[in-house]
């Protein structure tokens, strides 16, 4: 092993304690610190029914969209490419918002159903939009996505205009990334997508390495470019309609994650995607702590804390590489 491997297994294992330190104190701290070695019925149902699920939701959440953003900005070959940019986001809070605010049973389906049936459904005309006659073009498929993103964006702010005031507040904590209402209940599903989102990006992540090369150089290698970018778009799709429907929208996460990480591990998928899971999971998880201490007994939304945070580090980072 020479040394800048050896460098590399060093960052991975340090980032993969760091994230557990931090996971494990997420656990205890909150508005009341909890000694989980003192397991009486109280702190039992505090742990079990309260801060571990919403804990669970927040690593599931945070993880796909890391993934998903370094998939993205592989695709798109773009360092400012995230999961959101495609309008999934977009028609997946339209479709929340519509049941929130004028009742899921108009639609006989809850909100984690609504939110994942809207993203499914807004990356499909994405990719349908984005097809030219050599395929799949990235350039196609990020002008659609972003007029789509626009579209139903401004589609969402005419409902809330007209809708009624009891249901406003409900449509704009889920818009935020507000983790509070988590339970148990969305985990099966949103684990299930994530779980094939990322077992299929893994599965291209040759491709996704050839893609970053460019089209031309992922066709020598003997890749179909536009077959990788469809699998890998597909990948991405599911993991970011996955982290929507389990608690919302959450930005600055799969935009600030890959660069954080390859950073530190260099740029091969193979390695980037896993740790991409660990820290985007791990900064969630903290965002939501963070938002349910520092103003308790409100709670802010773990959308809003990640982008406290994730903003300034994003622009620390373009200074940097300004300066460089």
């Amino acid at each position: 092993m020479n040394s800048e491997k050896r460098q590399i297994a060093v960052n991975a294992a340090l980032l993969l304690t760091f994230s557990l330190l931090v996971v494990a104190a997420c656990l205890v701290c909150g508005q009341q610190l909890l000694n989980p070695f003192r397991l009486d019925a109280e702190t039992f149902h505090t742990l079990l029914g309260l801060r571990l699920p919403r804990i669970v939701v927040a690593l599931l959440m945070g993880g796909a969209l890391g993934v998903s953003g370094a998939v993205l900005q592989g695709i798109f070959r773009s360092p400012l490419a995230d999961p959101y940019i495609l309008g999934i986001s977009s028609g997946s809070s339209l479709a929340v918002s519509c049941g929130l605010l004028f009742g899921t049973s108009l639609f006989s389906l809850t909100a984690p159903t609504l939110a994942f049936c809207g993203a499914i459904a807004t990356g499909a005309l994405v990719v349908v939009l984005g097809r030219g006659w050599k395929g799949l073009q990235p350039e196609r498929l990020l002008l659609a996505g972003i007029g789509i993103g626009f579209f139903l964006s401004a589609t969402l702010m005419l409902v809330m205009t007209m809708s009624r005031d009891d249901g406003l507040k409900r449509a704009f904590l889920w818009m935020s990334g507000d983790l509070s209402m988590t339970d148990w209940d969305v985990v099966p599903l949103g684990l299930t997508f994530v779980l094939a989102g990322f077992a299929l990006a893994i599965a291209r992540r040759r491709g996704l390495n050839a893609l970053t090369l460019g089209d031309e150089v992922a066709h020598s290698l003997g890749f179909n470019p536009s077959r990788e970018r469809l699998l890998l778009f597909l990948a991405a799709s599911l993991m970011t309609a996955a982290s929507v429907s389990m608690g919302g929208v959450v930005g600055f996460i799969g935009l600030v994650v890959p660069h954080v990480v390859r950073r530190h591990v260099g740029s091969d998928a193979g390695i980037v995607l896993p740790l991409s899971v660990v820290a985007g999971g791990t900064l969630l998880c903290f965002a939501d702590t963070v938002g349910r201490t520092v103003a308790a007994p409100l709670e802010l939304p773990a959308g809003v804390v990640a982008a406290f945070i994730g903003a300034p580090y994003f622009i620390y980072l373009l200074n940097r590489k300004k300066n460089a």
